[in-house]
């Protein structure tokens, strides 16, 4: 008989939250992988565990590696607990290569619910909640999270994303470009933890605020694109929305296609827009091109 994968969701910063069932779990483990060894001991002292099982590491350098041990562990009976720094397994954190692995094996997996940072902001970011999407970290380089921030550029449902303390200006910079300086916005810090902070307000107005520096955990959440009507839209925006795409990546025919068939306008009126603002910005070009003299 194979044994049984658990995710266990760990306390995000109060260690009160943890869920009774967490200490069981950790104190009956056969194996316990341990995103931060250290960490782990912490934890299990805080909860008055101690565990049984052996404990290995299983972070983002050893994750390959370390994953086809710990389903052999699974083939041969072992009851396998998954714990990460904060939260939930796999979320942003190590986790879905092992989950993965496990049901390709027909390995049980099951999971002790717990904190969740994603959940929690939301929650508290005074923003629609009922429909939204988690996009976990931007990339690092400017111009490959400029690129990932357009392709949500249009997206109705609220944004979620995580984000170093570093790097949240620039975040909130690009979100301001891309999204519109106007689009609602909160910054949750330190969530559970003594010095919680959520800051709301106008993605110019936060990213402001940010160029001072943070420090802390962080996740951000963002107001999801207003629903317009496409006859109340005018040629200037119809082209900026056919630009975002392209610059995500899309052809020019079908950026128009699916701008059109977002806001319900014919094809032809759409690119009709787009030929107008080339053919305007020609001619400006022409105009300001400096005469050459024979």
């Amino acid at each position: 008989m194979t044994g049984t994968l658990v995710l266990a969701g760990t306390p995000i910063g109060d260690i009160t939250d943890a869920p009774p069932r967490l200490a069981a779990e950790l104190a009956g483990a056969d194996v316990i992988a341990a995103e931060d060894t250290r960490r782990l001991r912490r934890l299990t002292q805080a909860l008055g565990v101690q565990p049984k099982g052996r404990v290995v590491s299983y972070f983002e350098g050893n994750e390959a590696a370390r994953t086809p041990e710990l389903v052999e562990a699974l083939l041969g009976g072992s009851r396998v607990l998954l714990v990460t720094d904060a939260g939930m397994p796999s979320v942003s954190d190590p986790g879905y290569r092992l989950v993965a692995a496990a049901v390709e094996k027909d390995i049980r997996v099951t999971a002790v619910p717990g904190p969740s940072a994603v959940l929690t902001a939301l929650a508290l970011s005074g923003l629609p909640v009922d429909r939204f999407c988690f996009e976990g970290f931007l990339p690092r380089k400017a111009g490959e999270r400029l690129s990932r921030l357009r392709e949500v550029a249009e997206e109705r449902r609220t944004l979620v994303y995580f984000e170093a303390p570093h790097r949240l200006d620039d975040t909130l910079a690009a979100m301001s470009e891309v999204f519109g300086s106007d689009r609602r916005a909160a910054v949750c810090r330190e969530l559970t933890k003594t010095y919680e902070e959520v800051r709301r307000g106008p993605l110019a107005e936060l990213a402001e605020w940010a160029e001072a520096g943070v420090r802390g955990e962080i996740t951000v959440v963002v107001e999801g694109a207003p629903e317009r009507d496409g006859g109340e839209l005018g040629a200037e925006e119809l082209v900026r929305r056919v630009r975002v795409r392209e610059e995500a990546g899309e052809r020019r025919k079908e950026a128009i296609a699916a701008v059109a068939a977002e806001v319900g306008l014919p094809k032809r009126e759409v690119f009709d827009a787009v030929v107008a603002a080339k053919n305007a910005e020609g001619t400006a070009g022409s105009r300001n091109a400096t005469p050459v003299t024979p």
